[in-house]
Protein backbone atom coordinates (compact mmCIF):
# COMPACT_ATOMS: atom_id res chain seq x y z
CA UNK A 1 0.00 0.00 0.00
CA UNK A 2 1.76 3.57 -0.75
CA UNK A 3 1.24 6.48 1.36
CA UNK A 4 2.70 9.57 -0.10
CA UNK A 5 4.60 11.55 2.46
CA UNK A 6 5.30 15.36 1.35
CA UNK A 7 8.13 16.95 3.11
CA UNK A 8 9.10 13.59 3.60
CA UNK A 9 12.72 14.36 3.69
CA UNK A 10 12.16 16.46 6.75
CA UNK A 11 12.56 15.95 10.80
CA UNK A 12 9.22 14.20 11.25
CA UNK A 13 8.46 13.24 7.40
CA UNK A 14 12.00 11.34 7.38
CA UNK A 15 10.86 9.51 10.83
CA UNK A 16 7.86 8.38 9.70
CA UNK A 17 8.91 7.31 6.62
CA UNK A 18 10.94 4.73 8.63
CA UNK A 19 7.79 4.00 10.66
CA UNK A 20 5.76 3.58 7.57
CA UNK A 21 8.13 0.76 6.09
CA UNK A 22 8.65 -0.91 9.68
CA UNK A 23 4.05 -1.26 9.48
CA UNK A 24 5.18 -2.77 5.88
CA UNK A 25 3.88 0.43 4.08
CA UNK A 26 5.86 1.49 0.78
CA UNK A 27 6.25 5.45 1.17
CA UNK A 28 6.43 7.63 -1.68
CA UNK A 29 8.92 10.68 -0.45
CA UNK A 30 8.04 14.02 -2.15
CA UNK A 31 10.25 17.13 -1.31
CA UNK A 32 12.07 19.58 -3.08
CA UNK A 33 14.79 19.99 -0.22
CA UNK A 34 13.91 23.71 0.50
CA UNK A 35 14.07 22.78 4.27
CA UNK A 36 16.10 19.55 4.25
CA UNK A 37 19.44 17.40 3.09
CA UNK A 38 19.06 15.03 0.03
CA UNK A 39 21.45 12.78 2.67
CA UNK A 40 18.38 12.34 4.19
CA UNK A 41 17.49 9.62 1.86
CA UNK A 42 20.68 7.58 2.18
CA UNK A 43 20.30 7.69 5.96
CA UNK A 44 16.53 6.69 5.86
CA UNK A 45 17.73 4.04 3.36
CA UNK A 46 20.49 2.06 5.39
CA UNK A 47 17.75 2.61 8.26
CA UNK A 48 15.41 0.56 6.96
CA UNK A 49 17.41 -1.97 4.31
CA UNK A 50 15.08 -0.66 1.89
CA UNK A 51 15.43 1.26 -1.64
CA UNK A 52 12.82 4.54 -1.72
CA UNK A 53 10.62 5.77 -3.92
CA UNK A 54 11.42 9.45 -4.23
CA UNK A 55 9.96 12.46 -6.54
CA UNK A 56 11.84 16.23 -6.22
CA UNK A 57 8.81 18.07 -6.31
CA UNK A 58 7.46 21.73 -5.31
CA UNK A 59 4.11 20.70 -4.11
CA UNK A 60 3.07 24.12 -4.49
CA UNK A 61 2.98 23.25 -8.35
CA UNK A 62 -0.34 21.53 -9.69
CA UNK A 63 0.70 20.30 -12.18
CA UNK A 64 3.38 18.06 -10.14
CA UNK A 65 1.16 17.16 -7.86
CA UNK A 66 -1.26 15.64 -10.73
CA UNK A 67 1.77 13.62 -11.90
CA UNK A 68 2.49 12.08 -8.67
CA UNK A 69 -1.43 10.69 -8.43
CA UNK A 70 -1.30 9.48 -12.16
CA UNK A 71 2.00 7.88 -11.72
CA UNK A 72 1.11 5.95 -8.43
CA UNK A 73 -1.80 4.57 -6.78
CA UNK A 74 -1.65 6.73 -3.67
CA UNK A 75 -4.13 5.00 -0.61
CA UNK A 76 -3.38 7.60 2.01
CA UNK A 77 -1.28 11.13 1.99
CA UNK A 78 0.66 12.68 5.18
CA UNK A 79 1.17 16.32 4.69
CA UNK A 80 4.60 17.32 6.00
CA UNK A 81 5.58 20.09 3.36
CA UNK A 82 5.24 23.46 5.04
CA UNK A 83 8.21 26.12 6.31
CA UNK A 84 8.17 26.50 9.98
CA UNK A 85 10.48 28.68 11.43
CA UNK A 86 8.35 30.61 13.92
CA UNK A 87 10.71 33.80 13.49
CA UNK A 88 11.49 34.03 9.94
CA UNK A 89 7.03 33.58 9.52
CA UNK A 90 7.33 36.78 10.83
CA UNK A 91 9.83 38.83 8.92
CA UNK A 92 8.51 37.00 5.67
CA UNK A 93 4.42 36.08 6.10
CA UNK A 94 3.77 35.90 2.48
CA UNK A 95 6.76 33.58 1.72
CA UNK A 96 4.46 31.46 4.35
CA UNK A 97 1.19 32.25 3.85
CA UNK A 98 2.36 31.04 -0.19
CA UNK A 99 3.94 27.96 0.54
CA UNK A 100 1.90 26.17 3.21
CA UNK A 101 -1.41 27.37 2.32
CA UNK A 102 -0.68 26.88 -1.85
CA UNK A 103 0.45 23.35 -1.21
CA UNK A 104 -2.56 21.91 1.03
CA UNK A 105 -5.04 23.68 -1.58
CA UNK A 106 -3.62 21.74 -4.10
CA UNK A 107 -3.58 18.68 -2.74
CA UNK A 108 -6.86 19.32 -1.59
CA UNK A 109 -7.82 20.04 -5.18
CA UNK A 110 -6.18 17.01 -6.96
CA UNK A 111 -8.11 14.63 -3.92
CA UNK A 112 -11.50 16.25 -5.33
CA UNK A 113 -10.55 15.79 -8.70
CA UNK A 114 -9.02 12.13 -8.67
CA UNK A 115 -11.74 10.89 -5.95
CA UNK A 116 -8.72 10.00 -3.39
CA UNK A 117 -9.27 9.37 0.33
CA UNK A 118 -7.29 9.37 3.52
CA UNK A 119 -5.70 12.63 4.30
CA UNK A 120 -3.49 13.79 7.17
CA UNK A 121 -2.68 17.03 8.00
CA UNK A 122 0.50 17.75 9.96
CA UNK A 123 -0.68 20.81 12.35
CA UNK A 124 0.52 22.49 15.35
CA UNK A 125 -0.35 23.44 19.42
CA UNK A 126 0.32 26.75 17.91
CA UNK A 127 -2.79 26.89 16.91
CA UNK A 128 -4.12 27.58 20.51
CA UNK A 129 -2.08 30.66 20.24
CA UNK A 130 -2.07 32.10 24.50
CA UNK A 131 -4.34 30.16 26.51
CA UNK A 132 -4.98 29.79 29.97
CA UNK A 133 -6.76 26.02 30.16
CA UNK A 134 -4.81 23.19 31.08
CA UNK A 135 -4.33 20.29 30.05
CA UNK A 136 -5.11 21.54 26.69
CA UNK A 137 -7.50 19.56 24.58
CA UNK A 138 -8.44 19.65 20.88
CA UNK A 139 -11.99 21.42 22.37
CA UNK A 140 -9.75 24.16 23.61
CA UNK A 141 -11.11 27.77 22.32
CA UNK A 142 -7.99 28.79 19.48
CA UNK A 143 -6.45 32.21 20.11
CA UNK A 144 -5.00 34.39 17.69
CA UNK A 145 -2.32 32.36 16.05
CA UNK A 146 1.19 33.73 17.65
CA UNK A 147 2.89 34.64 14.03
CA UNK A 148 2.47 33.92 10.65
CA UNK A 149 3.11 30.38 11.03
CA UNK A 150 0.75 29.49 13.58
CA UNK A 151 -1.86 31.08 11.44
CA UNK A 152 -0.91 29.44 8.47
CA UNK A 153 -1.60 26.04 10.89
CA UNK A 154 -5.10 27.46 12.09
CA UNK A 155 -6.01 28.38 8.17
CA UNK A 156 -5.09 25.14 7.10
CA UNK A 157 -7.56 23.32 9.62
CA UNK A 158 -9.98 25.79 8.54
CA UNK A 159 -9.19 24.76 4.96
CA UNK A 160 -9.95 21.13 6.11
CA UNK A 161 -12.65 21.29 7.66
CA UNK A 162 -14.75 23.33 5.36
CA UNK A 163 -13.30 21.45 2.13
CA UNK A 164 -14.23 18.20 4.14
CA UNK A 165 -18.07 19.09 4.78
CA UNK A 166 -18.76 18.65 1.45
CA UNK A 167 -16.02 16.58 -0.42
CA UNK A 168 -16.10 12.68 -0.86
CA UNK A 169 -13.15 12.02 1.09
CA UNK A 170 -11.91 11.76 5.14
CA UNK A 171 -9.20 13.57 6.83
CA UNK A 172 -7.52 13.78 9.98
CA UNK A 173 -5.09 17.33 11.31
CA UNK A 174 -2.24 16.36 13.96
CA UNK A 175 -1.67 19.09 16.45
CA UNK A 176 2.17 18.60 18.07
CA UNK A 177 2.78 19.79 20.79
CA UNK A 178 6.72 19.93 21.04
CA UNK A 179 8.84 17.19 19.28
CA UNK A 180 11.93 16.54 20.10
CA UNK A 181 14.61 13.92 20.01
CA UNK A 182 15.97 11.91 17.01
CA UNK A 183 15.75 8.25 15.78
CA UNK A 184 17.94 5.71 17.85
CA UNK A 185 20.43 4.84 15.26
CA UNK A 186 21.45 8.74 15.10
CA UNK A 187 21.42 8.77 11.21
CA UNK A 188 18.53 11.05 11.35
CA UNK A 189 16.85 13.74 13.31
CA UNK A 190 16.42 17.69 13.22
CA UNK A 191 19.04 19.49 11.15
CA UNK A 192 19.71 22.94 12.60
CA UNK A 193 18.91 24.83 9.03
CA UNK A 194 18.96 28.01 11.47
CA UNK A 195 20.09 28.90 14.98
CA UNK A 196 17.12 26.67 16.70
CA UNK A 197 14.73 28.40 18.91
CA UNK A 198 13.48 24.97 20.80
CA UNK A 199 15.00 23.83 23.77
CA UNK A 200 16.83 20.96 23.25
CA UNK A 201 18.61 21.59 19.96
CA UNK A 202 20.07 25.02 21.95
CA UNK A 203 20.80 22.84 24.73
CA UNK A 204 22.68 20.01 22.62
CA UNK A 205 24.38 22.86 20.61
CA UNK A 206 25.37 24.36 23.68
CA UNK A 207 27.41 20.88 25.58
CA UNK A 208 28.84 20.59 22.38
CA UNK A 209 30.29 23.79 21.97
CA UNK A 210 28.19 25.92 18.70
CA UNK A 211 26.90 27.96 21.72
CA UNK A 212 28.33 30.09 24.56
CA UNK A 213 25.30 29.45 26.69
CA UNK A 214 22.10 28.49 27.02
CA UNK A 215 19.51 31.08 28.21
CA UNK A 216 16.62 30.18 30.33
CA UNK A 217 13.60 32.91 29.57
CA UNK A 218 11.93 33.62 33.09
CA UNK A 219 12.41 32.35 35.95
CA UNK A 220 9.59 34.26 38.31
CA UNK A 221 7.08 32.19 36.57
CA UNK A 222 4.11 30.21 38.66
CA UNK A 223 5.51 27.01 38.38
CA UNK A 224 7.33 24.25 40.63
CA UNK A 225 10.93 25.70 39.51
CA UNK A 226 10.02 29.15 38.22
CA UNK A 227 10.58 28.39 34.57
CA UNK A 228 8.18 27.84 31.76
CA UNK A 229 6.40 24.35 31.21
CA UNK A 230 6.21 22.76 27.95
CA UNK A 231 4.85 19.49 26.71
CA UNK A 232 7.99 17.55 24.97
CA UNK A 233 7.20 14.35 22.84
CA UNK A 234 9.54 12.21 21.08
CA UNK A 235 9.43 12.55 17.35
CA UNK A 236 9.28 8.69 16.93
CA UNK A 237 6.13 8.45 19.17
CA UNK A 238 4.55 11.69 17.09
CA UNK A 239 5.94 9.57 13.89
CA UNK A 240 3.72 6.62 14.98
CA UNK A 241 0.94 8.34 15.51
CA UNK A 242 0.65 9.24 11.99
CA UNK A 243 0.70 5.68 11.15
CA UNK A 244 -2.54 5.37 13.91
CA UNK A 245 -3.97 7.82 11.69
CA UNK A 246 -3.99 6.34 8.10
CA UNK A 247 -5.30 3.38 9.17
CA UNK A 248 -7.88 4.67 11.49
CA UNK A 249 -8.66 6.41 7.48
CA UNK A 250 -8.35 3.18 5.85
CA UNK A 251 -10.09 1.00 7.95
CA UNK A 252 -13.01 3.61 7.81
CA UNK A 253 -13.18 4.08 12.12
CA UNK A 254 -13.28 7.65 12.21
CA UNK A 255 -16.23 8.77 13.14
CA UNK A 256 -16.75 12.44 11.40
CA UNK A 257 -15.31 12.76 8.01
CA UNK A 258 -12.66 15.34 10.19
CA UNK A 259 -10.65 14.70 13.30
CA UNK A 260 -8.57 16.47 15.42
CA UNK A 261 -6.19 14.77 17.79
CA UNK A 262 -3.51 16.03 19.98
CA UNK A 263 -0.57 14.65 20.02
CA UNK A 264 1.93 15.21 23.13
CA UNK A 265 3.04 13.40 26.15
CA UNK A 266 0.41 14.92 28.50
CA UNK A 267 2.91 16.07 31.10
CA UNK A 268 4.74 19.12 31.63
CA UNK A 269 7.95 19.62 32.08
CA UNK A 270 10.05 23.03 33.33
CA UNK A 271 12.82 24.55 31.36
CA UNK A 272 15.28 23.45 34.37
CA UNK A 273 13.75 19.70 34.39
CA UNK A 274 14.74 19.25 30.77
CA UNK A 275 18.41 20.77 31.74
CA UNK A 276 18.60 18.72 34.53
CA UNK A 277 17.64 15.79 32.37
CA UNK A 278 20.01 16.27 29.79
CA UNK A 279 22.99 16.56 32.36
CA UNK A 280 21.75 13.09 34.71
CA UNK A 281 21.45 11.25 31.52
CA UNK A 282 24.43 12.34 29.19
CA UNK A 283 26.95 12.97 31.99
CA UNK A 284 27.36 16.62 30.39
CA UNK A 285 27.25 19.65 32.74
CA UNK A 286 25.73 22.35 30.59
CA UNK A 287 26.59 26.22 30.86
CA UNK A 288 22.85 28.25 31.51
CA UNK A 289 21.84 31.37 32.74
CA UNK A 290 18.73 32.66 33.73
CA UNK A 291 17.24 35.42 31.88
CA UNK A 292 14.59 37.56 31.86
CA UNK A 293 11.22 36.37 30.12
CA UNK A 294 10.89 36.34 26.86
CA UNK A 295 7.89 38.66 25.05
CA UNK A 296 5.19 35.83 23.75
CA UNK A 297 5.52 32.80 25.77
CA UNK A 298 2.88 31.15 27.71
CA UNK A 299 3.75 30.12 31.15
CA UNK A 300 2.60 27.02 31.05
CA UNK A 301 1.07 24.68 28.20
CA UNK A 302 0.70 20.73 27.96
CA UNK A 303 -1.93 18.06 26.49
CA UNK A 304 -4.97 16.17 26.55
CA UNK A 305 -4.33 13.15 24.51
CA UNK A 306 -7.42 11.41 25.99
CA UNK A 307 -8.87 11.61 22.76
CA UNK A 308 -5.85 10.16 20.64
CA UNK A 309 -5.30 7.56 23.14
CA UNK A 310 -8.84 6.59 22.86
CA UNK A 311 -9.59 6.60 19.02
CA UNK A 312 -6.01 6.40 17.52
CA UNK A 313 -5.12 3.63 20.13
CA UNK A 314 -2.34 5.84 20.74
CA UNK A 315 0.22 6.97 23.86
CA UNK A 316 3.89 7.87 24.03
CA UNK A 317 6.45 5.32 24.89
CA UNK A 318 9.28 7.65 24.63
CA UNK A 319 10.53 9.40 28.29
CA UNK A 320 11.99 12.89 28.36
CA UNK A 321 15.40 10.62 29.22
CA UNK A 322 15.00 9.47 25.67
CA UNK A 323 14.32 12.26 24.15
CA UNK A 324 17.49 13.90 25.39
CA UNK A 325 19.97 11.04 25.08
CA UNK A 326 18.80 10.43 21.48
CA UNK A 327 19.13 14.37 20.53
CA UNK A 328 22.56 14.22 22.37
CA UNK A 329 23.96 11.26 20.00
CA UNK A 330 22.11 12.81 16.77
CA UNK A 331 24.05 16.28 17.37
CA UNK A 332 27.49 14.39 18.04
CA UNK A 333 26.52 12.65 14.60
CA UNK A 334 26.22 15.60 12.41
CA UNK A 335 29.22 17.09 14.38
CA UNK A 336 31.41 14.01 13.49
Amino acid sequence: MKILVTGGTGYIGSHTVVELISKGYTPVIADNFSNSRKDVLAAIEKITGQKLIFVEVDICNKESVLKIFKEHSIAATIHFAAFKAVGESVEQPLKYYRNNLVSLINLLEVYNELKLDNFVFSSSCSVYGQTQELPVSETTPLSKAESPYGNTKQIGEEIMAETLRFAEFNGIALRYFNPAGAHESALIGEYPWQPPSNLVPVITQTAIGKRESTTVFGSDYNTKDGTCVRDYIHVVDIAKAHISAIELLIKKKNSSKFEIYNLGSGNGNTVLEVIQTFERVTGQKLNYKLGDRRPGDVEKVYADTTKAGKELNWRTELSLEDIVRSAWAWEKHINE
